[in-house]
């Protein structure tokens, strides 16, 4: 309702309500996106809810505004929970104001969503432009007829006996067979010495004859992986090891299309859609370089115009729309290498890069171990140097915390030396963490804190209003233990009540836009000798473990709620030594050992940085912690995994991913 009517008309307690979800969806647009509402009438309004991020489909959507008039443009960003419809008249518009405003749908997923409109002068998004394919990466349509596409998936005996050699028992949320050679899920290889007996199946044979002599694959395969993929599974995004397989690796899509994304280190992410009977080839860059993976969901974002089949999706808001994903089964093809690897990306070949000094857990308790050495004992080393690197609070936790309500109890899990404790003085706020060294500077500075693990915090059930949990999930060293630690913090909530929770981000660069972690980058003589003087400049080189095969090529390892086959989380994998990252450079593998420079008078550097270590010009003992970065929407898929939760806000911040929930 325009705000001159307001004044002469008493609204109803619903249009109140209506009212204010309006004004907070105008603010969360502004905040978080840059668009700006206006409050006098325009052809072209804003739908928030209303968005391809949230499982609403172009022609869904398009059914519910033209009942007010004829839409000119629809234009539909993805991933995104809005959109925006531009009316050929200020007239039409004003009636989607007045009438759809508050209207409740059913998303695509079968969920009641309420679309709130607000005008905005225009909007407009900036085009990516057509991006070319990684090199190295093709993918060829129709490769076997609908006849072949049958006669394979119906090749398959998913269930076989499952003493068979063939058949992987360890998988929980896939049906997955090896041929040629067993893929080894506890160190990610093969034995090249013991191949499968029987070789690939006949059905194979004939068709990868055809390949070979059409020129679509330079080598015969003698490895198989075949899974099956129910909608909604994923796969995370990894790079094959090096040293498992040679260059070439071929991946045939059967029954269902599917979007994979593929990310160059430097954070650009470029979807290519696999159309169903097409084959994925990877060689050079794309298979050495580019990490690979599907994102766990029902539905992919896709190119609503005809025609449009396998390649990359575009950015073109006015042509995006859903696509139902249904039952899709890959046959993996691959060449066991039988010499190491002398690819060009030697920061990332495991068969020319050294090893770092600490193992991935194949154990809670190893899980445990890796955190006590690579984090507990660190932050008590470092906790003074530490802290004086942590003195300036970051704005949007300022506003979480300025944001509840007056005598609200609020725990701060992981508080550090307490930055937060003392930002709004109307909250009775109380502090732990697992450093005993950093809670008594808490104390000293008169604040409440105790000693105490994030999995198991002495304080009654349901007792607080609000928790915040600030760069802690992040060092847990299993995807259990780090929703182990998300319902601990949920534990504590009354109904009702909301938790802020921050981890570290692999994407650095995030919307073209560079962390601050990056921009401070400091390339100065006295960083070149810090380098030179801590470690040799190979071993702080950043360095990737690839993990071998992916569950597209036999990488399938069960997981927690199938949110670690999340988009780009790479997974755990026993016995893989951890990379050690280099500081203010972009990630390249999600599970890490980052340096921390321990200065000998902290209390005279006062610069600010994200959760990253600060590097020291005066040489001084080096420590390593373990950090999981978080790719895009693996926080939300993890905080979904908890049953009595709902996410109420999911956003990037700085370099980091962030969440706010609420108890329900």
């Amino acid at each position: 309702m325009d705000s001159n009517h307001q004044s002469n008309y008493k609204l109803s307690k619903t249009e109140k309500k209506l009212l204010r979800k309006q004004i907070k969806a105008r603010h969360t647009l502004l905040r978080h996106e840059g668009i700006e509402t206006v409050s006098y009438a325009t052809q072209s309004l804003i739908v928030a809810n209303g968005g391809l991020g949230n499982q609403v489909s172009r022609n869904q959507l398009l059914l519910v505004l033209e009942e007010c008039g004829l839409v000119d443009a629809l234009l539909m960003p993805p991933n995104k929970p809005y959109s925006c419809v531009r009316y050929t008249t200020v007239e039409e518009s004003k009636k989607a104001y007045d009438t759809l405003n508050g209207r409740e749908i059913v998303d695509d997923l079968g969920q009641k969503i309420i679309l709130y409109l607000n005008f905005v002068e225009k909007a407009q998004w900036k085009e990516l432009g057509l991006q070319a394919l990684p090199p190295g990466l093709k993918v060829i349509e129709e490769i076997i007829s609908s006849e072949d596409e049958k006669m394979l998936l119906e090749s398959v005996n998913w269930t076989e006996d499952t003493d068979n050699q063939n058949f992987q028992k360890s998988l929980k949320h896939r049906r997955v067979k090896h041929f040629g050679y067993e893929f080894h899920y506890d160190n990610n290889n093969v034995d090249k010495d013991k191949p499968l007996p029987g070789g690939l199946p006949d059905i194979c044979e004939s068709i990868l004859e055809k390949w070979l002599k059409a020129g679509f694959i330079k080598h015969k395969p003698d490895q198989l992986t075949i899974n099956q993929y129910e909608p909604g599974h994923g796969i995370p995004a990894h790079i094959d090891t090096h040293s498992a397989f040679e260059d070439e690796i071929v991946s045939l899509s059967l029954g269902s299309e599917i979007v994979m994304d593929f990310k160059h280190p430097d954070g650009m992410t470029v979807p290519v859609m696999l159309p169903r009977r097409s084959l994925l080839v990877m060689t050079g860059e794309s298979r050495y370089l580019w990490t690979h993976g599907i994102t766990p969901r029902k539905f992919d974002t896709v190119q609503a115009s005809k025609g449009h089949k396998s390649g990359i999706i575009t950015s073109d808001v006015e042509d995006l729309t859903l696509n139902k994903r249904g039952i899709r089964t890959s046959f993996t093809f691959r060449k066991v290498r039988q010499t190491p690897c002398n690819c060009s990306y030697p920061l990332v070949c495991d068969s020319q890069m050294k090893e770092a000094p600490a193992s991935f857990p194949e154990s809670d308790k190893q899980a445990l171990q890796l955190e006590q050495d690579y984090v507990h004992r660190v932050y008590e080393e470092i906790a003074r140097h530490f802290s004086s690197t942590r003195h300036t609070p970051w704005p949007h936790i300022v506003e979480f915390l300025k944001a509840l309500p007056s005598g609200s109890l609020v725990a701060d899990i992981g508080c550090g030396n307490g930055k937060y404790l003392g930002i709004n003085k109307e909250l009775y706020m109380i502090g732990c963490d697992h450093s005993q060294n950093l809670v008594d500077i808490c104390r000293e500075r008169q604040y409440e804190a105790f000693v105490c693990d994030a999995l198991a915090v002495p304080i009654r059930s349901g007792s607080c209003d609000a928790c915040i949990s600030i760069a802690v999930i992040h060092h847990f060293a299993t995807a259990e233990r780090r929703v182990a630690a998300l319902q601990e913090l949920v534990r504590l909530l009354r109904p009702g009540g909301k938790a802020l929770i921050y981890v570290w981000a692999m994407e650095q660069e995030y919307n073209k836009k560079k962390s601050k972690y990056l921009r401070e980058n400091r390339t100065s003589q006295g960083l070149k000798e810090e380098i030179s003087n801590d470690t040799s400049v190979q071993e702080l080189l950043v360095k990737q473990l690839p993990n071998v095969g992916n569950q597209d090529s036999a990488h399938s390892v069960s997981s927690i709620n199938d949110f670690q086959d999340g988009g780009c989380n790479s997974r755990n994998v026993a016995n893989s030594k951890l990379p050690i990252h280099t500081n203010r450079t972009s990630f390249h593998s999600q599970d890490l050992l980052v340096p921390w420079h321990l200065k000998e008078n902290p209390g005279k550097d006062k610069r600010v940085e994200p959760f990253g270590p600060l590097g020291s010009r005066d040489p001084g003992p080096v420590f390593h912690r373990y950090y999981h970065v978080f790719c895009e929407g693996e926080l939300e898929a993890a905080c979904q995994t908890l049953s009595n939760i709902s996410i109420l806000q999911s956003y990037y911040d700085q370099g980091n991913w962030c969440v706010i929930l609420q108890k329900v």
